[in-house]
């Protein structure tokens, strides 16, 4: 089913776990030290680089591209590394979650009370995955390369719904 993230946005209820989409629109890349500074910015008060409302985040940490590509490599990182922060960037307004694996029952609890969804991409075809990828512009945290915070336009980019708003889990 091809949606974008403004339809996922609209009703994530519509969504059950083990749904397969292909999603299109802006996503932004995060991962482990991306979500540190993140929540860190959160507790002090201070402004984020980003805006998190509505937001979906994809943990990934692309590749370099080469200059006949958008974006290098860019498959999904093991979300369970980003467990510690993810109720934090939840109650802040992320909505939807990229990334591969299993969630702690805090992550899956904090989806369920926000009405978030947990998106599977395979592991393996970061390549592939590249194609799906229509724009790349670094957004924030340049010092940290490929963990820093990437804006990405996506277009039909194959997922799962791992995790639904209800809390339902497909793994």
């Amino acid at each position: 089913m091809k949606i974008t993230i403004e339809q996922l946005l609209q009703n994530t209820d519509n969504y059950k776990a083990g749904t397969k989409i292909e999603l299109s629109g802006t996503i932004y890349t995060a991962r482990d030290q991306a979500h540190k500074r993140l929540v860190e910015l959160i507790q002090q008060k201070k402004q984020l680089p980003i805006n998190l409302v509505n937001t979906c985040i994809y943990y990934c940490g692309p590749c370099p591209n080469s200059p006949t590509q958008i974006i290098g490599s860019c498959g999904p990182t093991t979300s369970s590394r980003m467990d510690v922060y993810t109720p934090e960037m939840l109650n802040n307004g992320v909505k939807i979650l990229i990334g591969k694996g299993k969630r702690s029952p805090e992550v899956i609890k904090s989806i369920k009370e926000n009405k978030a969804v947990y998106l599977l991409a395979t592991g393996g075809i970061g390549a592939l995955i590249a194609k799906k990828v229509k724009s790349f512009k670094l957004v924030a945290f340049e010092d940290l390369g490929p963990e820093a915070i990437y804006k990405i336009e996506v277009e039909n980019f194959p997922l799962i719904v791992g995790i639904d708003s209800n809390g339902r889990k497909l793994l």
